[in-house]
Formats: C-alpha cells, sequence, structure tokens
C-alpha cells in the first residue's frame, strides 16, 4: 500500500524593497549583507582600480588626459583615484557590503590617512 500524497508548506517571511529602480525581495537576516551594499560606492571603487591600472599600462599618461577621454572633470578622476589607497580589507569589506556603517562615497572623496593601520582605526575615514 502507498503513501497518501503529503503536503509540506513553508513559510519564509520576505518583504519586497526598492533597489535602485528594482525591487528585491529581503529576509531578515539571511540578506543581512546584500542591504548593505553601496552600489555607488562599489562602482567607484572598481572605477578608482580601472582608471589607475590605465594609467600604470600607459593607455594614458596624465590624469588629465584620462578625465578628458572619459568625459568627466580631472579633479574628480584624481579624488575617485584615491580610493586605491584604501587597505586591501577595506576594499574587500566594501565589495562584500561589509563597510562600516556610516561609510559613503562622499566621505571617501575627503582626504583620509594612507596608513593602513590609520584606516582601520577609522581617522577621518
Amino acid at each position: 500500500m502507498s503513501d497518501p500524497a503529503q503536503t509540506l508548506t513553508v513559510v519564509i517571511p520576505l518583504r519586497v524593497k526598492p533597489r535602485g529602480g528594482r525591487k528585491a525581495m529581503v529576509t531578515p537576516g539571511v540578506l543581512a549583507l546584500v542591504r548593505r551594499q553601496d552600489i555607488t560606492l562599489i562602482k567607484a571603487v572598481a572605477r578608482a582600480f580601472r582608471w589607475r591600472r590605465m594609467l600604470e599600462s600607459g593607455q594614458f599618461a596624465t590624469i588629465k588626459d584620462l578625465a578628458a577621454a572619459e568625459k568627466i572633470n580631472s579633479s574628480y578622476v584624481s579624488r575617485v583615484l584615491r580610493l586605491t589607497l584604501l587597505g586591501p580589507d577595506i576594499v574587500e569589506a566594501i565589495l562584500d557590503g561589509r563597510q562600516p556603517e556610516g561609510m559613503t562615497l562622499p566621505g571617501l572623496m575627503e582626504p583620509f590617512p594612507v596608513e593602513w593601520d590609520d584606516q582601520r582605526r577609522g581617522r577621518r575615514l
């Protein structure tokens, strides 16, 4: 004799939250890191390392040449390039969405210490 069919109901609490023009399902606790990802900050870090690579490879001789090719202000390029001076653990935390509370792109566009130990201690970062 076969067992009668059984139904299992699983309840997962979800809420729909707008994310950059899209809607994302957020579960309590499980997606905590996703909620903290700052896409603007992640894009700026990626852009900074891309620009540094372009300068180091000789594709552009100066920041001014790079800025002209990207059609943006050279001052902005210089400030974004400073993000390449962040400690590797801080860059990894930004990419993973684990950056310290309150760390934003406008804050990182201000001068910060280049010594990684000082950055970790949060001195003007």
